[in-house]
């Protein structure tokens, strides 16, 4: 019997116990988990299938994700991939590659039984952990929350632009201004990834962090047309930086990051991400989700001097 079977046969039994029955998830119903995804406040821009496409094509992870269902209608999702490398071993991860994830459910009956069904998976799978990466929420049961080592950033814009510099710590505006007189300008569009992608390379490289494939940010791109912009700082006709940022409701998050060693002394990054607060605005998100940075690290210093909310991830573990 194949697994889709059996997860079927598992959910009538859950169903006889608590009404909610935990499916494998289809791909015939790709609107209806996202149009759920984005219906909820905890769905994230991680949660949603594009997500999914878009490591499925680049990587060799295994999709198996789940969803709830009371009376013909989602209450729950988990989007999950199995995951299988020399460094972490063998792992249920929710989501890769991403700084939110977890199961975003309505009600906790719903949770419970998402939560249920991912830890006899992971018995099955013989799994090392279980990774569920929730923002927020109550705890899952038969899950720990670790000790959080990440914070998140985010504030909300202004439509008015003096508003939001005024935000800013006075060092932070004086990094801004030094841009400013550095003659340093911005392009957006997605033609530029090329550029992106050698800056983004230098930086990861500097960091001893191996680099992403370039197919990776092509598909993410792809499955995510009309809610991607990519914004790279040139200097006269060099490029010293740039941002690929994703759009998810009324929220811009800068996501992917990459800078030549010029930038620090044209204090290119403060000015990229101003210029980005000012296209946001224009364009009509009212939140800069600066995202993830783990404590003690330079992004986790340089992301606390620009006056935002920080709140601490408390992912789950099993």
């Amino acid at each position: 019997m194949d697994r889709n079977n059996v997860q079927t046969l598992e959910a009538c039994e859950v169903t006889e116990r608590s009404g909610i029955a935990v499916l494998p998830f289809a791909s015939t119903m790709s609107e209806a988990w996202d149009r759920f995804v984005l219906g909820h406040p905890a769905g994230s821009m991680f949660h949603l299938t594009a997500w999914k496409n878009a490591l499925e094509q680049t990587f060799s992870y295994e999709s198996r994700y789940l969803y709830a269902q009371k009376d013909g209608r989602i209450t729950g999702v988990a989007p999950v991939f199995l995951i299988r490398n020399w460094i972490i071993g063998r792992a249920l991860i929710s989501v890769p590659m991403a700084v939110y994830g977890g199961i975003c459910a309505l009600d906790e009956p719903s949770v419970a039984a998402l939560g249920a069904e991912l830890q006899e998976m992971g018995t099955e799978e013989g799994v090392d952990f279980i990774d569920l990466r929730n923002r927020s929420g109550s705890l899952v049961p038969g899950f720990v929350s670790p000790k959080s080592i990440y914070v998140t950033f985010s504030t909300s814009l202004d439509p008015n632009h003096d508003v939001n510099l005024k935000r800013l710590p006075r060092d932070t505006r004086y990094m801004i201004r030094k841009g400013e007189k550095a003659g340093l300008e911005v392009r957006h569009g997605l033609e530029q990834l090329s550029q992106f992608y050698r800056l983004h390379a230098i930086s990861l490289r500097r960091l001893g962090t191996p680099v992403f494939p370039k197919p990776l940010f092509q598909n993410l791109i792809a499955e995510f047309k009309g809610r991607a912009d990519l914004m790279m700082v040139y200097a006269g006709s060099l490029p010293v930086s740039g941002v690929l940022s994703f759009f998810h409701r009324d929220t811009i998050l800068p996501y992917y990051a990459g800078a030549a060693p010029e930038a620090g002394k044209l204090a290119a990054n403060n000015f990229m991400y101003w210029q980005l607060m000012k296209f946001a605005v224009e364009k009509g998100f009212r939140k800069f989700d600066f995202g993830r940075s783990k404590l003690g690290t330079g992004s986790y210093a340089f992301k606390t001097q620009w006056n935002m909310q920080a709140e601490s991830l408390p992912y789950r573990s099993e």
